[in-house]
């Protein structure tokens, strides 16, 4: 299974274009952590599967999403409402909860990738305005196999950030 993570677009709506017309037919299903500022009427949104954010001031996103991909459980929110700006606990209670193997989330900006206790947890960075040590607009493609997960993270031009490439045994 392949699925393509991108968060906080900040009303970049050409950015979320590009991304799906690179990779949509290349992986099974597109995921946005929130702050997208974008309605969701908007037909974008026929191309990924999204929460919403702090910044998202339409009530019609969902707060979480759980979707099921044969062997991986996906848990997705932005973030802020789970207080990650402090700790993962409840991230990670609500992800054990839904018995998820994939978290992921937004809202930090900043490229995140660990394994903790047997979940991924995964915030894309973001593709329009990067904080943290790493200055880089991007998003991941996380690459799961029977043994393994293998995350590489790419710019806003869809190319491979070699130093951003994370592998994980199951």
């Amino acid at each position: 299974m392949r699925y393509l993570v991108v968060s906080d677009s900040h009303g970049n709506r050409e950015i979320l274009e590009s991304i799906a017309n690179q990779w949509e037919s290349e992986v099974t299903a597109m995921f946005h952590c929130g702050d997208s500022e974008l309605q969701t009427s908007d037909e974008i949104w026929n191309h990924y599967f999204v929460v919403g954010g702090n910044m998202d001031f339409d009530p019609g996103f969902p707060n979480t999403f759980v979707q099921r991909f044969e062997d991986d459980k996906i848990f997705m929110t932005h973030g802020h409402l789970f207080g990650i700006n402090f700790n993962f606990d409840r991230l990670d209670t609500a992800a054990k909860a839904e018995k998820a193997n994939i978290v992921l989330f937004g809202h930090l900006h900043r490229v995140s990738c660990e394994l903790i206790d047997d979940m991924i947890f995964i915030n894309p960075g973001s593709i329009s305005q990067p904080r943290g040590p790493i200055q880089e607009k991007c998003y991941c493609i996380i690459t799961t196999r029977a043994n393994s997960y293998d995350v590489q993270y790419f710019n806003e031009n869809h190319v491979m950030i070699p130093d951003l490439h994370f592998m994980f045994k199951k």
